[in-house]
C-alpha cells in the first residue's frame, strides 16, 4: 500500500474520529446506553489510529525536510545532521506502516472482554483432575503477574487432588484477547502421583476461555428465571454448611440457530453471600447464550484461518507437557521450549506473544494490506 493510499485512509478514520467524539457527549446518545457503550468502544480503538497517523504523518514531514536540506544545504555539519535524521526516519517508517496495517484490520471484537475460565480433568483419571489443578495454579500466577482478578464460581474437586472441573471469571485489561489462545485440550506426560511403577502416563485436561457476556450483549427476561437455594457441601466453615447460600438458576432459552428451546442449569457455591453467588450465576448465564450466539461467527473465522490460532475446535489438542524432559510443545505454531517448571509457576507469556504474532501474520494476509 503506497503512503499516499495509507494516509487517505487515515484520514477517512480521523473524519469517523472526530464524529464519534462529538457523538459520544451528546445527551440523547448517553440517554441510549447501548449505543453509548458501542460508541465509546469505537472511539477508543479510533483514538489508537489517530494517534499512530500523528506519528506516521510526524516521521513523512521529518523525510521531506530532511531531503529538503540536503539538496540545498552546503554546512557539512547540517548536511550530517540531515542525514542521520533521515536515515533514522526511513528506518523507523515500515515499522510504523506494519503497525498502522495491524491497526486497520478488524480485530476481534471480543478481545476487550473480561473472561470465563473453565477447566475440566479430561481422560486420565485422578492424574487429569490433578492436572487441571496444576493449569488452575499455572493460570493462577499468571493473572497475578498481570494484574488481573481472578475469582472462582464452581468447583468440583478430585478424589485424589486438583479438580474434575474449576470455572472462574476473571477481569482486567485485555483478558479475553489474550487467555483465548488456551481454549483447547492440554495433555501431560509424567509418572503420576498415584503410580507405583514408575511409569510415564499420558492424561489430558480440556480449558475453555469465553468471552464474558456484558449486560448489553444479551437479552434475558430475569422474570423467567427459577432461582433454587441450597446449602453449600463441602469445606468452608460452619457458615457455608449451615445458611443456604448456594444458588441454582434454571432459564428455558432458545438457541437461534437451531430454533430448539433448552434448558439451561447453572450453579454457584463459591461465596457465603447469595446475592453475590446470584450475581455470578447471571453472568455465567450470559456468558453462555452470548458464546452460544455468537458461535457461528467463531466458526466463520476458524474456516478462513489455516492454523486456527485462537479459534476453532476446542476438543483439539493444543499444547503438550512433557516433564521427563521439562518440555513444553504448543502444536499449533511448533512452538517448543525447555522451561517447563517456570511455565507451570504462570512464565506463559512467550508462548502467548508468539501464538498473537502468528495469528497477526495470518490476520494481514487475509487483509491484502
Amino acid at each position: 500500500m503506497s503512503n499516499n493510499s495509507l494516509l487517505d485512509k487515515l484520514e477517512t478514520l480521523q473524519f469517523r474520529f472526530d464524529e464519534v467524539a462529538t457523538l459520544i457527549t451528546d445527551p440523547e446518545t448517553i440517554a441510549d446506553q447501548r449505543r453509548y457503550v458501542k460508541l465509546t468502544k469505537e472511539y477508543k480503538d479510533l483514538e489508537k489510529i489517530v494517534e499512530a497517523k500523528k506519528e506516521y504523518e510526524g516521521c513523512l514531514n521529518t523525510i521531506a525536510e530532511a531531503k529538503e536540506i540536503l539538496e540545498i544545504e552546503t554546512d557539512p555539519e547540517m548536511r550530517e545532521m540531515a542525514k542521520e535524521e533521515l536515515d533514522a526516519n526511513n528506518e523507523a517508517l515500515p515499522q510504523i506502516e506494519e503497525k498502522i496495517k495491524l491497526l486497520l484490520v478488524p480485530g476481534d471484537p471480543q478481545d476487550d472482554k473480561n473472561a470465563i475460565l473453565e477447566i475440566r480433568g479430561g481422560t486420565g483419571g485422578d492424574e487429569a483432575a490433578i492436572f487441571a489443578g496444576d493449569l488452575f495454579r499455572m493460570y493462577s500466577k499468571y493473572c497475578e503477574t498481570k494484574g488481573w482478578r481472578l475469582e472462582v464460581s464452581s468447583v468440583s474437586e478430585g478424589s485424589s487432588g486438583g479438580f474434575k472441573e474449576i470455572i472462574c471469571s476473571v477481569s482486567g485489561e485485555k483478558v479475553y484477547g489474550t487467555l483465548k489462545y488456551e481454549s483447547g485440550v492440554h495433555r501431560v506426560q509424567r509418572v503420576p502421583v498415584t503410580e507405583t511403577q514408575g511409569r510415564v502416563h499420558t492424561s489430558a485436561a480440556s480449558v475453555a476461555v469465553l468471552p464474558e457476556a456484558e449486560q448489553f450483549d444479551v437479552e434475558i427476561n430475569e422474570g423467567e428465571i427459577k432461582w433454587d437455594t441450597f446449602r453449600s457441601g463441602g469445606a468452608g466453615g460452619q457458615n457455608v454448611n449451615k445458611v443456604e447460600s448456594g444458588v441454582r438458576l434454571r432459564y428455558m432459552w432458545k438457541n437461534p440457530n437451531t430454533g430448539e428451546t433448552e434448558e439451561i442449569l447453572i450453579e454457584c457455591t463459591e461465596t457465603r453471600d447469595q446475592p453475590k453467588n446470584k450475581e455470578r450465576a447471571l453472568a455465567r448465564l450470559r456468558t453462555f447464550i452470548y458464546d452460544k450466539e455468537h458461535q457461528k461467527y467463531i466458526d466463520d473465522i476458524s474456516s478462513k484461518r489455516k492454523t486456527m490460532v485462537s479459534t476453532g475446535d476446542r476438543s483439539a489438542k493444543i499444547r503438550t507437557y512433557n516433564y521427563p524432559q521439562g518440555r513444553i510443545t504448543d502444536h499449533r505454531i511448533n512452538y517448543t521450549i525447555y522451561n517447563l517448571s517456570a511455565f507451570m509457576d504462570g512464565d506463559i507469556q512467550d508462548c502467548i506473544d508468539n501464538l498473537m504474532i502468528a495469528e497477526n501474520a495470518e490476520r494481514l494476509k487475509e487483509s491484502e494490506l
